[in-house]
């Protein structure tokens, strides 16, 4: 075996040792019941949320209460009242976060997000802290049609509908719109993410055969030798070794650019930042403070199980730089 192979292969049994230490988490569990943050939206870090909501406590007790993006349609985050449809994705966890800011109904202290959307929220007063490091390829089926290796310039012209037989050889899915995985994924193959991107790329899909939208990370949706889907490998991993829910289904990850979707993988080109949105004035409140705020607050210290599950060290873990549209 070449010395590539061995490191890609060290690499992944590593990683794959410290992924089946973290059984899968859903909506809160135990006591208490409901916490004093509670955390909406992205599919991509809901379950690595939920393993820290799980881990961290405050005085010895959890304050962090993660609810997952799929589920029932609605979910109570308060003792009292605050039964809100759930957030499905980073668009619908922002969304909530700041519905309940202006209502000031206390129902929603933090959104999670796979990417940076700030200039969506203009004079929202959102800080976006990054926690994890994930990365980003596309999966197919493993009885596919479609090659297992392809490029950035390949990908583009499958999304935006040039490719040679796109349609016919090569049929392209996305997430919902709102997910901040097809935000990431469009802006870096150079293509503006919108609500009507399928009309402007009908051979793009992003709804199931029974309309419904995509959600991110599913792999069941791949019913076709010749679907594409993007996919975050950390999810992925997660998936496999049991530490989120199965539903990888016949999906298997892509070699993308030249680079192995192996588990923490850093060298990816589709690496990005994953992310905490909070209110900017509550940075300086104590538990948020403790919780977010800097390599040494709670979150960012528990590298155990960020990596866990799938995902990698962000040296930039806890900064609250404001990104203002």
């Amino acid at each position: 075996m070449s010395s590539k192979r061995l490191l890609c292969a060290a690499v992944a049994t590593m990683a794959a040792a410290a992924l089946v230490a973290a059984p899968a988490q859903a909506d809160p569990t135990g006591t208490p019941t409901f916490r004093d943050i509670v955390a909406v939206g992205s599919d991509t870090t809901q379950t690595v949320m939920n393993g820290l909501s799980d881990a961290v406590t405050i005085n010895g007790t959890k304050v962090m209460g993660s609810y997952d993006a799929r589920g029932s349609a609605t979910i109570q985050t308060k003792e009292t009242g605050c039964v809100i449809p759930r957030p499905a994705s980073s668009g619908e966890g922002v969304n909530a976060l700041v519905a309940a800011v202006e209502g000031n109904t206390g129902c929603v202290q933090v959104a999670r997000s796979s990417s940076n959307s700030a200039s969506t929220f203009p004079g929202k007063n959102l800080t976006y802290i990054p926690f994890a490091v994930d990365a980003m390829t596309y999966a197919v089926r493993s009885d596919s049609t479609v090659s297992k290796k392809l490029t950035t310039a390949q990908l583009k012209s499958i999304y935006n509908c040039t490719a040679p037989g796109v349609g016919t050889n090569f049929k392209p899915l996305l997430p919902q719109f709102g997910s901040g995985s097809r935000d990431f994924f469009l802006k870096q193959l150079g293509l503006t993410n919108t609500a009507t991107y399928t009309t402007q790329f009908p051979c793009v899909v992003d709804v199931d055969v029974n309309n419904e939208p995509i959600q991110e990370h599913v792999g069941t949706y791949l019913t076709d030798t010749k679907h594409i889907l993007p996919y975050s490998i950390a999810v992925y991993a997660a998936q496999v070794y049991g530490n989120a829910p199965a539903a990888q289904g016949k999906a298997v990850l892509a070699t993308f650019n030249g680079v192995a979707p192996t588990i923490l993988n850093t060298s990816s080109s589709f690496k990005r930042d994953v992310y905490n949105v909070v209110p900017s004035p509550k940075l300086s409140e104590a538990n948020y403070n403790q919780l977010f705020v800097g390599g040494t607050s709670l979150v960012c210290t528990r590298t155990d199980v960020i990596t866990q599950f799938g995902f990698g060290i962000n040296p930039n873990c806890g900064s609250t730089q404001i990104v203002t549209p």
